[in-house]
């Protein structure tokens, strides 16, 4: 099998796979039952029990960068260095892929109509929206994403990028779990997140890669180029 049909079989697969997951985890929030009922509760308590002023300061921040403001400039300013770095094919694949997982948030959100956490373990203001997906974890874990398949490449160092590309992956699970520690996501409302982000980003990292593949394409950095094959009997 040659490279692109088995990235396209390993991307189709990691797509349903996580696509799956969503349905099963959506079908128990919204029927109050399975990993909803079994896991959630007890996953909450433990949250309410770990928490510490240290954790606390710190949760409160990475929520803060995971919020739709932050997360909204800082994928603006992804666009535009993408624009000015690649070209506007990678430009306009991160502009869809946020534009996706937006649209995500809100419709799966009044699909699934779960309410949040209770009052009694939330630190922080109230949040009358549903909690099924997790808007910050979603959002956040897309765009971080896409830095480390559309801009990280461009490092020319391996350490560099196996660095950033670690840093960005634990700050996306940061903001995801901050949400469950100050008590406004259960606990599979941001592996639902993690799901679908996945699912977005394999979809944008398969299309970038047979776009870089075709003959004759490359971005501006001119890392990407692939020469047109000789026909030349």
């Amino acid at each position: 099998m040659h490279a692109p049909a088995r990235l396209t079989a390993l991307t189709t697969t990691l797509v349903g796979g996580s696509i799956t997951g969503v349905f099963l985890l959506a079908d128990s929030a919204r029927e109050h039952d399975g990993l909803s009922a079994a896991v959630d509760p007890h996953v909450a308590a433990d949250a309410v029990n770990a928490r510490s002023a240290p954790l606390t300061a710190a949760a409160k921040l990475l929520t803060l960068v995971g919020s739709e403001a932050v997360v909204g400039a800082l994928a603006l300013l992804l666009i535009i260095a993408l624009l000015e770095r690649r070209g506007p094919f990678f430009a306009m694949s991160a502009a869809a892929a946020m534009g996706v997982s937006a649209s995500l948030t809100l419709g799966v959100k009044q699909l699934v109509a779960r309410h949040r956490p209770g009052s009694g373990i939330r630190l922080g203001a109230v949040d009358r929206t549903y909690s099924f997906p997790s808007g910050h974890t979603l959002n956040s874990a897309v765009f971080l994403g896409l830095v480390v398949i559309l801009l990280v490449p461009l490092l020319h160092r391996r350490r560099q990028r196996i660095a950033v590309t670690c840093c960005l992956a634990l700050l996306a699970v940061g903001i995801g779990l901050s949400r469950v520690y100050l008590g406004y996501h259960w606990a599979s409302d941001v592996i639902a997140s993690w799901l679908l982000a996945a699912a977005i980003l394999a979809l944008v990292g398969l299309v970038s890669a047979i776009w870089v593949r075709t003959p004759g394409r490359t971005d501006r950095s001119g890392a990407d180029q692939v020469p047109a094959p000789n026909v030349t009997p």
